[in-house]
């Protein structure tokens, strides 16, 4: 079986990631946190939020290790004006992902690419997919054996 051709790997790992959990369904629960970070001068570089079957969001969002605890503290005050259930936080997570031109018409590449995951047993903790690319977070002491599925299962550029 051939490989499918990917444009590359992208890949960061040195993010913290900060969950908040069980916000009451409203319209404007990414724009508090965002722009509340983004204020501060802190830059998220993965975001996704989901509701749940409560009509309740939740929201996993990585930023920069070094600024973790900034950002905890500063949705640490947010917290109760979104009324959430829970704020965690892990610092030490990383991003892994891939991207190419063919992605919006070629069925499949997710499928592969979290299956290269699974296979090497890597926990994904949170996905985020555009036209082009298709991003996780997972384990930092993972990303190693991250890039190495990936490698296995695609076709990078030479």
């Amino acid at each position: 079986m051939s490989k499918v051709k990917i444009g590359g790997i992208m890949q960061n790992d040195h993010l913290a990631r900060i969950s908040v959990m069980g916000v009451p369904g409203r319209p404007d629960v990414a724009a508090v946190l965002l722009n509340a970070l983004g204020q501060a001068g802190i830059n998220v570089e993965f975001i996704v939020q989901c509701p749940d079957h409560h009509d309740e969001d939740h929201v996993v969002l990585c930023v920069d290790r070094d600024e973790s605890k900034r950002a905890l503290d500063l949705v640490r005050q947010i917290e109760l004006e979104l009324r959430a259930k829970a704020v965690k936080s892990d610092p030490g997570v990383a991003s892994v992902g891939i991207f190419g031109p063919d992605f919006r018409v070629r069925p499949g590449i997710a499928g592969a690419f979290f299956a290269a995951l699974t296979d090497a047993g890597i926990h994904i903790q949170a996905i985020s997919t555009s036209i082009s690319t298709v991003a996780v977070v997972i384990a930092a002491d993972r990303l190693r054996d991250a890039v190495t599925a990936i490698q296995r299962t695609f076709e990078l550029p030479g």
